[in-house]
């Protein structure tokens, strides 16, 4: 049986009395900010919001894993609104006087556990823009609320007309700036970035990857705190050039990285690159199966510290004497990759990952690369 054809959604479309509604409080603004996400998203949806931003000289910040929305090379772009945000971001977003939210959910990871957004309503100017009519006023009640889809949203603002000059040049610069200054890894005085604790440069291994991965790659990870340094140094090169390139969980879920991976490998035979910590890849790990089955080649680096680091790091700032259930005893998982028809190999100097990779894109099949992390080790063994 042949499978049956795509079925295209159907777009919700915001009224016209909306769009003059959102054209005012615009006018009135001084400090407006962008906060664009959540799904539903296409490469013209991308492009048309990119249009909107460029045409009102607005600042753009991508709500958590969302961070391909808007191009983060843009020198409108105001960096990602998630977990570990950038404190500069925080207080752009606190200052604001208008905050336009097209297409994510506003919940606990976006707004900072309701913190940079005060609940029910916000001291900041709310505009709230998203497909499901269930959501809006859910939690914050919007000043102004539109129920729209993503792609009709984006085709709407663009033609929203704007004026020859607008007061707020100097803050988007300002909000671009404090993006680009927290690209720039903080200095941790007497701490070698690789010693003989095993500390690995991670801001150095993504600047590798920014480096080595075409612009097209598709970049995977599940939940848990090594994720952060995707989020914070990678810069995803955005829906409006034309390919979706981040996939990621907003909801916690550990081990989504790797078979969102290799359905992306599958799908569309672009390079596909996942970074996983070692008990969120013991989730699905066994679907490098799946993947040498398919003829599918993932690259997967794997940060090894013997733990379930998120929880752990819960419980020691918490309960510090009470830590439990977090320490991992860990297969050999070079091994076990060459196992399932995958390269194997086993770092644990982050001068040595380039190398790595270089091998890893050039071979035909898919690699996991492991890198030990030592610097846990005495605490993990308390428990």
């Amino acid at each position: 049986a042949l499978p049956i054809s795509r079925v295209e959604p159907s777009d919700a479309w915001s009224d016209p009395g909306s769009l003059r509604s959102l054209r005012e409080l615009l006018l009135k603004a001084e400090r407006p900010l962008v906060i664009a996400g959540g799904g539903g998203w296409t490469p013209q949806a991308a492009q048309a919001l990119q249009r909107f931003a460029e045409n009102w000289r607005l600042p753009v910040g991508n709500a958590f894993r969302f961070q391909d929305t808007f191009d983060n090379h843009h020198p409108q772009y105001a960096g990602d609104v998630g977990i570990g945000i950038n404190p500069a971001l925080a207080k752009r977003i606190k200052d604001s006087d208008l905050i336009i939210a097209i297409g994510p959910r506003l919940g606990e990871m976006t707004t900072g556990g309701y913190t940079l957004l005060q609940a029910p309503r916000s001291a900041q100017t709310l505009v709230h823009i998203h497909a499901s009519a269930e959501e809006l006023n859910r939690v914050y009640q919007a000043d102004l609320a539109i129920h729209a889809s993503m792609r009709a949203a984006a085709r709407s603002l663009e033609v929203l007309t704007a004026p020859v000059s607008v007061p707020w040049d100097a803050w988007t610069q300002a909000c671009n700036a404090d993006y680009e200054a927290n690209l720039v890894p903080s200095v941790i005085k007497d701490l070698p970035a690789d010693n003989e604790r095993g500390l690995v440069n991670m801001p150095g291994v993504i600047a590798t990857l920014q480096k080595h991965l075409p612009a097209d790659a598709v970049l995977t990870n599940g939940a848990g705190n090594f994720a952060s340094w995707m989020h914070r140094f990678y810069r995803y090169t955005g829906l409006a050039n034309g390919h979706k390139t981040q996939l990621a969980p907003t909801n916690g879920a550990m081990g989504y990285g790797v078979p969102a991976g290799i359905a992306a490998a599958i799908t569309t035979r672009r390079t596909v690159f996942t970074i996983a910590g070692d008990g969120d890849f013991l989730m699905n790990g066994q679907e490098l199966a799946t993947a040498v089955q398919h003829g599918a080649k993932t690259i997967i680096l794997l940060l090894n510290n013997g733990m379930f680091g998120t929880i752990r790091m819960h419980q020691e700032r918490e309960y510090p004497e009470h830590v439990a259930g977090t320490r991992l005893q860990n297969p050999d998982f070079s091994a076990l990759a060459r196992a399932y028809g995958y390269a194997g190999v086993t770092i644990r100097k982050s001068a040595d990952f380039e190398a790595e990779l270089l091998e890893a894109l050039a071979r035909p099949e898919g690699t996991v690369i492991e890198v030990i992390l030592r610097s846990e080790e005495r605490r993990v063994g308390k428990e």
